[in-house]
Formats: C-alpha cells, structure tokens, sequence
C-alpha cells in the first residue's frame, strides 16, 4: 500500500531548526555586550541554514512511498540531520576563530551528541561560546527531531520519532508525549538552576551546569568543573540532576505524577541504586588507601563521580590521573554500562545491562535445577512487566557484541594515535562511545587531530546507538536502488 510523504519539506523543516539553533545564542549578547564582537560567527551559519531549508521547503514534492520506504526514509533523514547538525555546529567556533576545522567538529559532536569531552580551554573562551557549548548539550539531549515535533508534526512523525532513539510514547499521542517531556525538561531545568543559586553559584554558571547535568552532558565553564566550587551543597544538586537526567522519560513522568511506588518498582531504578549501593563504597575504600582521603571525602569523591560515570554526565570533583587502577577500572565498568534507556544518557544502558544478567543467571538456574522447571525471567518498566525471551534476547545481545566490539576496536586505534597506556585509552575511548565526557588527560587542546577524529567516530555512534548509523546507510543505498528501478521504470 502506498502513502503519499513529503521527502523534501522534512528535510527543510529540519535544516531550518537546526539554523534557528544556530542563532540562539545571540540571546546573551545582551548580557555580555562585549561579545557582540562575535555575532556574524552565528549569523553567518544560522542564517544560511535558516534560507537553505526555506529552500528545501518550496521544492516540496509528493512522493507515493510503502511503509517499508517510509521507515528507510526516517532512518536516513534521522542520520542526515545529525551529521549536518554536528557539521553546521562547528562553523561558529571556526568563524569566531576559536578553533580549527577539526577541533570545531570535534566540540560541536561532543556538544549535540551530549558528551562532553572538550578540547576549549574555558579560562579564555568569552561566555557566548561557552553558552553555545551547553545550549547545544540540553537540545542534544532531547534530539533534533523531538524539538521539531513540539512544532510541526508530520505523518512520519511516529517513524522519525523511534529512529532517533525515544522507545516510549508516554501519552495517548506522539504530539501530546513529545510536549510532555519537553515541559518536563524545562521545568527541571527551573528548579535546578534555583537550587544552584541558592547554593551560592552565579546564574550564568547555573544555567550552564543544569544543562549540562539534565542533558547528561557535562560541559563547564571552569577547567576544574564542579570541583571548582568546593560545595558539598552544589555537588549535591548535581548528583540530583545527574540522576534526573539519567532516568527514563517513562520513570520521570511517573514520579512527576507522584506515582513512587510505580516508580521504584522499576527495574531500571533498582539496578541503578544497587550499581550505586556496591560500587561507590568501593570507590571510596579504593582512594581511601590509595590517595590517604578520609572516609568523608572518600565517600564524597566516590559518589558525585560514579554517578557521573554511570549516568554518562561528565562531571568531576578531581583529576583522575592520580587515581589507583582499580577506581579507574570501575570508572570505566560505570562508563560502558551507562544510563536509562529512552533517557539523555549513553552507554550500553541500564536496561539492556540488566537483561543480559537476568538472562545469564536464568540460563545458570536451569542448569542447576530438574530439568522440567523453566522459569521466563522478566523486567519491570513504566509500562508494566516484560519478559526477558525472543526478539528482545536477540536484540539486546546483538546490541551488547557489537558496542564491546567497537570499544575495543577504539581503545586499539587510541593506544596507536596517542602512544598511551592501554588503560588511558579504555578509560577516555570508554567516555566517548558511552558520551560521557570525563577525561583522563588524552582529551584537550594538544590533542592531535587522529585521536579527535577516533573519539568523533565513537561519540556519533554511541548517540545514535550504533545501528541507526548502519540502518541509515543501508537506508540511503535501499532508497538510491528505489529511485533507480522507479526512473527506469518511468515513474519519475
């Protein structure tokens, strides 16, 4: 069956957004006049993506597309429009002369892929760069397509909508969903910049830092991050924020609701608080001997940075190359497993972590039980139980293979760019493929240019969750082949 779609105007509808981003940051001028200086750096790119997809949006044409056609469609716009967003986000930071070509790039992915890693030195970048850098982070987090639909809904709106990576409609509607969880994301965006003022932060650092925590991004404007501050206060609204961010729009909205009992019956939120339970109090031993701390400050240290570890945030108290191998290691074991699914987190997820280790010691039971209990092992979400079987087996395995797969292929190219230790390289390629943005040292404005280039690489794959890059390059050569027979056949 056939459906007329409009290829042209979605294009053009999301070239247009991305040009409307583009020049967001122009709002602060008014507070920081003295940066006025660097506006054309934003018009210039925001403007001209704002008439290319005006453009793009008179050439609509009506194409008559099978579902299957359609969903190819999404997958390629989904990609097209990340890979053009990271590229029009990069010109800023070249046009204001802040960065070369590839180091652009390299911000501008960490920035929409919600990452984090940074190779600015922010103790002499001027603020309307350094709000651009988290403004980017907080849109990241929800996704091009999921800001354009709180506008303008199309048909392939459900399509565009599970192809950037949201698994839940959490309304009766895509439009009204899409509208809750923006108003959400706005609302905590209220109460945590209040909460940082009230702990004694400044409202220009504020914004910035609860950006950066929702979106689970982790851009500062201070080299020292959170560390900077020395408030066991605002190290403490950021482990909130963190936390926020790292949970399932489902799980939020039902706390939102005041549904606690629904929400913490949740199988996402109890493997993260026994994630947390197990692994910050070893944290804290491992620096109590290894750095002298106290119990205190081993445990203050240990939980603000595992939980921006493990929600893929970014944010740190400390260094971590005075850091025993063996924090560094549960760093890296916090990186790669990650956050909630259908959150602004990276990394393999929560959900899927847990999956694969009911699955596991559902398989050892059976191996130690009589042979005619079988018992389904299940998970618990927003939406009710789900049993651990089939499709959802398969996928998850598929999923977990092939992102250790690319850890270690990244961690290998690392070691041979950056002549490093191996451990270095598992730890910074651990924070790029799960877009967490917390460094070890590799990551900065030295860094060459083969190393950014492999992180680049890494960061757009985890964010699009791996197979969306594939399934859209397939998705381009499918509708390439489509476009042929029907050309051929006199169609078009």
């Amino acid at each position: 069956m056939k459906r007329s779609i409009t290829r042209v105007s979605n294009v053009g509808r999301l070239t247009v957004l991305i040009g409307l981003l583009l020049l967001a940051p122009l709002l602060v001028l008014p507070f920081f006049p003295e940066d006025v200086r660097f506006a054309a750096a934003f018009l210039v790119p925001g403007g001209g993506s704002i008439l290319l997809g005006l453009a793009l949006c008179l050439r609509v044409r009506v194409y008559p597309m099978s579902m299957q056609e359609a969903a190819h469609h999404g997958n390629l716009l989904v990609l097209y429009i990340w890979l053009y967003g990271c590229l029009a986000g990069a010109l800023p930071f070249v046009l204001g002369g802040r960065l070369t070509f590839v180091q652009a790039l390299f911000e501008a992915v960490s920035g929409w892929t919600t990452t984090g890693l940074s190779v600015m030195d922010v103790t002499i970048t001027p603020p309307i760069f350094l709000f651009y850098r988290s403004f980017m982070q907080f849109c990241g987090g929800l996704g091009f397509v999921m800001i354009m639909m709180t506008f303008v809904q199309g048909r392939m709106g459900m399509l565009l909508y599970n192809a950037e990576g949201h698994p839940d409609k959490l309304m009766p509607t895509l439009r009204e969903t899409v509208r809750t969880i923006v108003l959400m994301y706005m609302a905590f965006l209220s109460v945590g910049v209040a909460a940082y003022v009230l702990c004694g932060m400044p409202l220009f650092d504020a914004v910035l830092h609860t950006m950066g925590a929702l979106s689970t991004g982790g851009f500062s404007n201070w080299a020292e991050s959170i560390g900077a501050y020395h408030s066991v206060a605002i190290e403490g609204v950021t482990i909130v924020l963190m936390l926020v961010g790292t949970t399932n729009f489902a799980i939020l909205l039902l706390i939102v609701r005041r549904k606690w009992r629904d929400a913490f019956r949740c199988s996402e939120v109890r493997f993260l608080g026994a994630l947390l339970a197990v692994f910050v109090p070893i944290t804290a031993l491992v620096l109590m001997t290894g750095l002298y701390m106290s119990l205190g400050e081993g445990i203050r240290q240990a939980l603000l940075n595992i939980v921006s570890a493990l929600s893929t945030t970014g944010y740190a108290t400390m260094s971590y190359e005075p850091w025993p191998q063996a924090a560094l290691g549960v760093m890296i074991l916090m990186m790669l497993i990650g956050g909630g699914a259908g959150s602004t987190a990276g990394g393999i997820k929560l959900s899927r972590t847990l999956i694969l280790l009911k699955a596991s010691f559902a398989e050892l039971r059976s191996c130690l039980s009589p042979e005619h209990e079988v018992r389904t092992p299940f998970i618990v979400r927003a939406q009710g139980k789900t049993p651990v079987e089939g499709a959802m087996l398969r996928s998850t395995a598929g999923f977990v293979t092939l992102y250790l797969m690319l850890f270690a292929a990244g961690t290998l190219l690392l070691c041979m760019t950056e002549s490093a230790p191996l451990a270095s390289c598992m730890f910074e390629f651990a924070s790029s493929l799960g877009t967490v943005g917390l460094s070890i040292g590799l990551t900065g404005p030295s860094t060459c240019a083969a190393t950014l280039l492999v992180e680049i690489a890494g960061m757009l794959l985890g964010r699009l969750e791996i197979f969306l890059v594939f399934t859209g390059l397939g998705s381009a050569v499918f509708l390439a082949q489509q476009r042929r027979r029907a050309v051929h056949k006199g169609d078009l």
